[in-house]
């Protein structure tokens, strides 16, 4: 039985915003900003990205809020196998991101980067394969930045690299399904993640046969309940992804993998790494390719150094404030 939404002030009462260096460019942007708060169970990252509509970022609201306030489900493993993930950098800087990623096998490389070529994708993954040896996992991340014949087109030329999967390399369910029936004969699995997080629908896509593997995450799809239902929902193997979070939302996505019945794939929950600051010390780093399943608390010190300016702070309470209306 979960907790009745707690009042705005009560949320508001404990918020704090922070705005964190990225050691990467990523999606764009060079900080991070978050939204953290406090409740009975322990603190809670609210940080839907800022281009989402209120609509969109009150279902993060809604997870922050069940992991602050509601006891989690029961975890069946203390430690998650994590990936590491490699932006679109050129591939001379591939190397020493992953040597960020103490212990990780699998990385996860993106691809189909607006303004870049397939030639850059090809030299990108390339490295990301020499860097870890003939023995690691590497999968790619479109997110749906291909169309049907662009992404057959690269994905022929990456399979050489011997993909574990192909994360997103169309935007809409129907072109995932039909990329899918093409790649049967290269052994190049189906990974949805905007097509289940984005979608109003998140099971469609394992319906239309779209997908051999769901990508979730616990801030975007409401919190672990519902990504766990969808998982039981879609019959099909997962795996947990953060959305650039700080160590505390984290600590929710591994809180979610450690629940789920079975876990295939490493996921990619080592985003940390990609920070140049985080709110909590030690932060939550791959070690041993792993995380482990805990509660950290933020450092006050680090909160305080990290603080966002009085006009990010306003705009957050703001959002946060509408988002808990639509909520209600």
């Amino acid at each position: 039985m979960t907790a009745p939404l707690p009042p705005l002030a009560e949320i508001l009462a404990s918020t704090r915003i922070v705005s964190l260096p990225l050691a990467t460019r990523f999606r764009g942007v060079d900080h991070r900003e978050a939204a953290l708060f406090e409740g009975p169970e322990g603190w809670a990252e609210f940080s839907p990205f800022l281009e989402y509509d209120d609509e969109e970022a009150s279902t993060w609201l809604a997870a922050a809020i069940d992991f602050a306030w509601n006891p989690q489900p029961a975890a069946h493993r203390s430690s998650i196998p994590v990936n590491a993930t490699v932006p679109a950098v050129a591939a001379a800087d591939v190397a020493a991101i992953l040597a960020r990623y103490d212990g990780c096998r699998t990385a996860k490389v993106k691809v189909a980067e607006r303004g870049q070529t397939l030639d850059d994708d090809v030299a990108r993954v390339r490295a990301a394969r020499e860097a870890l040896g003939v023995e690691a996992r590497i999968r790619v991340d479109a997110n749906g930045g291909w169309n049907v014949d662009e992404a057959e087109r690269a994905l022929h030329a990456l399979s050489e690299f011997d993909l574990e999967y192909a994360e997103q390399p169309c935007a809409s369910v129907d072109e995932l399904a039909e990329i899918r029936r093409r790649l049967h004969d290269w052994d190049i699995p189906v990974a949805a993640d905007e097509s289940v997080r984005k979608a109003a629908d998140p099971l469609r896509v394992a319906r239309a046969g779209a997908a051999d593997i769901l990508v979730v995450k616990a801030q975007p799809l409401g919190g672990t309940r519902r990504a766990l239902d969808i998982v039981q929902a879609a019959g099909l193997p997962a795996v947990v992804s953060s959305a650039l979070d700080t160590s505390i939302g984290l600590a929710q996505g591994a809180a979610l993998a450690a629940a789920l019945p079975d876990l295939a794939y490493d996921c990619g929950l080592g985003t940390t790494a990609l920070l140049a600051a985080d709110v909590v010390d030690p932060p939550l780093v791959p070690s041993g390719g792993a995380i482990p399943v805990t509660r950290p608390e933020p450092d006050p010190s680090l909160l305080d150094a990290h603080g966002a300016s009085a006009e990010r702070e306003q705009w957050w309470r703001a959002r946060i404030t509408r988002c808990h209306a639509l909520l209600t």
